[in-house]
């Protein structure tokens, strides 16, 4: 299937160092991921269809809507799901291209286009409710929908070259910049993502008046625009509105809002060279990742505000981590990444995507975690769908992209971020190499690549070694190299010819962690990781141990694959002589009987 490239022209490039192999040049075939995309297909879109479809009303009121009668059912953002399903659904068509499928996708298209107003205006909840009140309430989420509308519409276009969703988000956008801009009102989006899709709108049509309108907006915060209408009372930090983002220090408020804001700022930073965003995440990177994410790479601990309290509060049971602040997480690392070549940011992204955004949907792919605590009495479940279905739309898009991750390039260098099997053809100015990644990763840390350029090529390959592996080697057609490691990259120059093989050797020893002094919830207590995966312990494996674990310093861990359990999974067992117990990969639990579980053990020094 055809994909359509942006239109930015000369003099417009972004600033950074790597830029993205888009995932539609990626072919993953991964005894790992391959499954889960297959399940995507199968299953995990059925479900968000037939939820969008027969459950909840979602399509429903894009039908009212166009009508202009009827009743608007649900929640008043609940557009966005359906736009992130279609997103999910321009991409499984990528690399699945299947006619019913995409004949599904025109048909919501053709009710969303009916439901727009002669204005441009389209919003169902403000079109079956009042389109007297529209605007006058700023955590309505109509940029956020919006924003879901853009990025949904810029997919199925570059995918298809269907035009019709894309330009009913180019005159929803326009009709945003005849209302809000300079000289005319202000407005502060309640919940970021307007600013991250205007730079995908952007680059689309080569229209920098709206990576201009994208900047606009994240430079209205911080200056006391903020406001409900007669709704209720604005909240300066839940909403990130408390100091211009240039000042930005702490992450504060809610989790997801943070993420797409940090994205839009990352967009809008490479385009218009502004250092002081980049500055400004920097700060946030580090009180993010030092002072507020948890081992699963989740972030969020307070229910309450659905994000944050105080540096080091990473409560267990109470642990928030909503899944699409987690798949926030990836988005974000990559940009930061992507201005800086530093391994840190894939790192990062890395434990996000296998342990805090992977547990998000089951095994089989049809329920869905909103909320991924590190620890259950037994109570806490995957859902078929929520009221609020933000997580489950989330994942529908997040999981057919995973290839978007995999690989970049910059000027001198190809850059190898994440191990999975695939194999890939990435354009080097007017030649391309072929790359074929082949590995049973995250199982085990043996990598190999072979690399097929069209041409003999002068190229640096850059394979990143993750902060987990202790020791690696890397062989080149056999022969053992001691690379340069810049940055956390292994760095091999060489002159690249057909046929050319990489062995990368990851040390995956089984690590016990312990979790910052500060963090007073884990205080006494270690967990288990090994290789990218952090480990629980669930009851239903440990019924006459689990309330008895323990792990000392005389404690050992063997591990072995079990083929027969969850699906494939490395199982590590513990044992001392006083006790013994079994973990699982975290984001596998919940998939069996109900039972209790937990991340952090309890330790006893010697």
């Amino acid at each position: 299937m055809a994909f359509i490239t942006c239109k930015v022209s000369a003099g417009q490039e972004p600033v950074k160092l790597i830029e993205q192999v888009d995932f539609s040049h990626v072919h993953i075939q991964d005894a790992f991921w391959s499954p889960r995309l297959e399940k995507h297909i199968t299953t995990t879109l059925p479900v968000c269809i037939d939820q969008i479809e027969n459950q909840t009303g979602r399509i429903q009121n894009f039908e009212n809507a166009a009508k202009g009668t009827g009743k608007h059912s649900g929640i008043f953002f609940d557009d966005s799901d359906v736009y992130k399903a279609l997103e999910g659904i321009a991409y499984a068509l990528i690399n699945h291209p299947d006619p019913a499928l995409e004949k599904k996708a025109d048909q919501w298209i053709a009710k969303m286009a009916a439901a727009q107003q002669p204005d441009g205006y389209i919003n169902t909840f403000y079109t079956l409710t009042g389109l007297g009140k529209r605007w006058t309430n700023m955590d309505k989420h109509e940029m956020y929908c919006a924003g879901h509308m853009i990025e949904a519409a810029v997919a199925y276009y570059k995918v298809t070259g269907k035009r019709q969703l894309l330009d009913v988000s180019i005159r929803m956008a326009d009709h945003m910049m005849s209302v809000f801009g300079p000289g005319k009102r202000n407005w502060v989006p309640g919940h970021e993502e307007i600013e991250l899709a205007l730079v995908k709108l952007f680059q689309t049509t080569g229209e920098r008046k709206y990576l201009d309108f994208s900047n606009w907006l994240l430079e209205q915060r911080g200056h006391g625009y903020g406001s409900m209408g007669d709704e209720g009372t604005w909240n300066p930090v839940y909403y990130q509105d408390d100091k211009p983002i240039r000042e930005m220090t702490d992450i504060a408020g809610h989790a997801v809002r943070c993420m797409y804001l940090y994205c839009g700022m990352a967009d809008v930073a490479a385009y218009k060279h502004e250092t002081s965003y980049i500055d400004a995440m920097n700060r946030l990177w580090d009180d993010v990742v030092l002072r507020n994410m948890y081992i699963t790479g989740g972030i969020g601990s307070s229910k309450h505000n659905e994000g944050f309290t105080e540096d080091y509060d990473l409560p267990n049971k109470e642990a928030y981590c909503e899944t699409c602040a987690s798949v926030g997480m990836v988005f974000w690392n990559q940009r930061m990444n992507q201005f800086t070549g530093d391994s840190k940011y894939i790192d990062v992204l890395e434990r996000s995507m296998y342990n805090g955004a992977l547990s998000g949907i089951s095994l089989a792919g049809d329920l869905f975690f909103y909320v991924n605590p590190l620890e259950s009495d037994g109570d806490h479940h995957r859902k078929a769908w929520y009221g609020c279905a933000c997580c489950p739309s989330q994942i529908s898009r997040f999981l057919p992209s995973i290839g978007n991750y995999i690989y970049g390039v910059s000027k001198d260098a190809l850059w190898v971020n994440l191990y999975i099997g695939n194999k890939t053809d990435i354009p080097v100015g007017k030649n391309k190499i072929e790359i074929t990644q082949k590995t049973d990763y995250p199982w085990n840390g043996d990598i190999r690549l072979v690399v097929n350029p069209d041409k003999n090529i002068k190229k640096q390959i850059r394979l990143r070694i993750p902060e987990w592996s202790e020791t690696y080697t890397i062989r080149v057609n056999g022969k053992e190299v001691k690379a340069p490691v810049e940055k956390g990259y292994a760095v091999i120059d060489n002159q690249w010819k057909k046929g050319d093989e990489i062995l990368l050797t990851l040390d995956m020893k089984t690590r016990v962690v312990a979790a910052d002094q500060r963090v007073k919830a884990n205080t006494g207590k270690r967990a288990i990781q090994r290789g990218p995966l952090v480990y629980c312990m669930e009851e239903t494996d440990n019924k006459a141990s689990y309330n008895k674990a323990v792990i000392t310093d005389k404690t050992a861990l063997k591990g072995h694959y079990d083929k027969s359990l969850l699906n494939g999974v490395y199982v590590i067992d513990a044992t001392d002589g006083n006790s013994s117990f079994r973990m699982i990969p975290y984001y596998a639990w919940d998939n069996r009987e109900a039972g209790k579980m937990k991340v952090w053990i309890d330790y006893q020094p010697k």
